[in-house]
């Protein structure tokens, strides 16, 4: 079986990352409000700009975009966002590949913090986090145009 490489996004990765956000999310879309559901599943236009704001990364596996993840600097903290494994991919530790990436990229950086947003429902992602020390904040719960939030933390 072939291992995960992980390197960071290039502008012709951006449908690619829209698809496997798309598919990773799908799954959920009920769950989600219409505007929560579309804020999260963005397109490739999106993915671009994204790509401006911070740095973006993939897991490929064969060449193939398994899954993705995005970050943003914040002042000392790093906000991660966009996270997602295609669920055929689930397991393959892609996602822990991934964010062994932004932890090391923010440790690097001299950043204090990494955070990040997610709903209530999507339990493996969040037992993922726990998994690498992410804990929840203890401010009150967000919404996502009307999809609950919470934030989570690891202080670096």
């Amino acid at each position: 079986m072939t291992s995960i490489e992980i390197r960071r996004a290039e502008a012709g990765d951006a449908a690619a990352i829209g698809a496997v956000l798309q598919e990773s999310f799908v799954e959920f879309k009920s769950l989600y409000t219409d505007g929560g559901f579309a804020a999260t599943a963005l397109g490739a236009e999106q993915i671009l700009i994204r790509m401006r704001e911070g740095p973006v990364w993939v897991a490929l596996r064969d060449g193939v975009v398994l899954g993705t993840v995005a970050a943003v600097a914040k002042g000392e903290s790093v906000y991660i966002r966009g996270m997602a494994v295609l669920p055929a991919a689930r397991g393959l530790g892609a996602g822990s590949a991934l964010l062994r990436e932004v932890v090391s990229w923010a440790f690097c950086g001299g950043y204090k913090r990494l955070f990040l947003s997610t709903t209530p429902f999507l339990d493996s992602a969040i037992r993922l986090y726990e998994r690498f020390g992410f804990r929840r904040m203890a401010e009150e719960t967000q919404d996502l145009s009307g999809t609950p939030l919470f934030g989570m933390e690891k202080i670096l």
